[in-house]
């Protein structure tokens, strides 16, 4: 069978290798407009903070290393230029002679992943103007800095890659500042998580500007100045990292189906439209595992699960991709972030009947050296007790948080069903009761009613305005507030009506949730608990 893909690089290389490895009689050809078929772009950030130190760690296979191994046949520096499915060819531009030729196939697999955004502004030419997509990218910024070219920088766009390029800068001595237009960094995250990240941000000196857009980039030859929405701000680099576009412009005119971002529309076989043809990668348009919807998810892990599936088909099997969460993490100085699934919004927008819980948890046994904490948002309906959705954010592996509800959601499981598993426990690594078990504890508590509680959101948005602060802490912590130790509450409180509003506020939440069941079994009926309490929310 005569197949070609077109690109490499984590989708293409990973159906290309599993397609001869599987049958190696298929005659398996790449096509790629770049010299470098297969490379870390997830690492790039970490080469510009000499946190990777080699230029060659960076590049996983070249293109012989590769074709030596699998045995495809690998054509670098030929760019497709147009595709022709009814006479199943494909036509090319060789970039390094400008020759032309056309290529015939009887499965065409497209994996030619996504271009970052370019936007057309004043200065955007600049020398001192980078991005973040290809090994080059990030070997020319730790150029400029190792030579000492860059002394401040200004980061465009506060996502995973724009953050990790501002935490690595910073590291490398880089006064260093990101600028969004959104409202919040870390797109996709719940904006207490983000604000709670944001802050951490500022006390390693990373300083963001949300809701400041990019105008122009000013200089004479190169950078030196950014005006954005609100200021303008000196800089001797501009690196944008505002987001990628699907890069399918070799496709108009072939009848294939995009979605609206220009990714191209699959099934759950990665099957486009039009028989024979294919696409996995940062290129495809996939569906979301919870609401079944189209979801674009241009991440490296689902580029290699999608190829691998893709090729098992191709060679005869029968599986299906049941889609992405939107799972992610990110590390970022003094604080990691994870999410994976519907965020609270999201889910509301579905339909569901939603109930949140905010935790503070161990993250460990809190003797052990080392200690930390995480902070975790769950998300679950309330009907059916179905996990939708988690963020986490701590000092410590909270990817382990991100992974277990996503095998939690993937397996549709509901909270009773993850709540009393055999999780794994030591000291050195996790609390007796899991993290993410006690969080599901604390939702179902909530659920029925056991817990009456205020999340950090509904919070901020003033539902506790008209309540009195109780600090229910381990010792006093509140100034002006009344005070309540529960080790010592063991009868009626006499300073407090039984139907007065009190709000109770502790450390993490934990101690107000026990000091508000004693107060129950006394007859108090109005009080509510703080999630999360004093370590995440900032009291009015």
């Amino acid at each position: 069978m005569n197949i070609i893909i077109i690109g490499g690089v984590a989708a293409g290389t990973k159906v290309a290798a599993k397609l001869k490895r599987d049958n190696y009689s298929h005659n398996v050809k790449i096509l790629t407009k770049g010299k470098d078929i297969s490379y870390a772009g997830c690492g790039l950030p970490y080469y510009v903070g000499n946190v990777i130190e080699k230029q060659e760690d960076l590049i996983q296979n070249t293109p012989k290393r590769f074709s030596d191994l699998t045995g495809v046949e690998v054509l670098t520096e030929i760019e497709v230029t147009k595709v022709n499915p009814e006479a199943k060819t494909v036509e090319a531009l060789n970039l390094a002679t400008n020759e032309s030729a056309v290529y015939s196939y009887d499965k065409l697999i497209i994996a030619t992943g996504a271009d970052p955004i370019k936007p057309p502004i004043e200065g955007i030419d600049l020398d001192g103007v980078y991005f973040m997509r290809t090994p080059e990218d990030a070997i020319k910024l730790r150029e400029a800095v190792d030579e000492g070219k860059i002394k401040r920088a200004v980061v465009v766009g506060g996502g995973f890659i724009g953050l990790e390029v501002a935490e690595n800068l910073r590291a490398q001595g880089v006064n260093t500042s990101v600028i969004d237009m959104a409202g919040q960094i870390l797109p996709g995250f719940e904006p207490e998580i983000a604000s709670y990240v944001d802050n951490h941000l500022a006390d390693h000196r990373i300083i963001t500007f949300t809701e400041t857009g990019l105008e122009a980039i000013l200089g004479d030859g190169k950078v030196e100045k950014v005006k954005t929405s609100n200021r303008t701000m000196k800089a001797d680099a501009v690196v944008l990292s505002i987001g990628i576009r699907p890069n399918t412009a070799l496709l108009d005119g072939s009848g294939i189906e995009l979605a609206p971002n220009r990714a191209i529309k699959v099934n759950e076989k990665l099957e486009t439209n039009i028989k024979d043809i294919y696409a996995v990668g940062d290129c495809a348009f996939v569906t979301n595992i919870i609401t079944g919807k189209g979801a674009y998810a241009p991440m490296g892990s689902t580029a290699n699960i999608e190829g691998r599936i893709l090729a098992q088909n191709i060679n005869g099997g029968n599986f299906t991709y049941g889609g992405a969460l939107g799972t992610a993490v990110v590390k970022l100085p003094g604080v990691n972030a994870g999410k994976t699934g519907l965020t609270e919004d999201g889910a509301k927008a579905e339909g569901y009947d939603v109930e949140t819980v905010t935790t503070i948890m161990e993250d460990k046994a809190k003797y052990y050296p080392g200690a930390s904490v995480f902070i975790i948002k769950m998300i679950a309906d309330k009907a059916t007790k179905k996990l939708l959705g988690v963020q986490v954010a701590g000092e410590g592996n909270i990817d382990k948080i991100v992974d277990m509800a996503v095998m939690a959601i993937g397996l549709d499981a509901k909270l009773e069903d993850i709540q009393n598993l055999d999780y794994a426990y030591a000291p050195p690594f996790s609390t007796a009761i899991h993290p993410f078990a006690a969080t599901v504890n604390v939702l179902l508590n909530k659920i029925k009613g056991n817990m009456v509680s205020l999340t950090p959101r509904e919070y901020k948005e003033g539902k506790a305005d008209g309540y009195k602060i109780i600090d229910s802490s381990i010792v006093p912590k509140i100034n002006g507030a009344p005070y309540v130790d529960i080790s010592k509450a063991h009868e009626e409180l006499p300073e407090f009506d039984k139907d007065e509003k009190l709000l109770l506020v502790c450390d993490k939440g934990k101690r107000s949730y026990m000091l508000q069941q004693r107060l129950r079994d006394f007859g108090y009926t109005n009080t509510l608990v703080l999630e999360a309490g004093t370590m995440f929310n900032e009291l009015k």
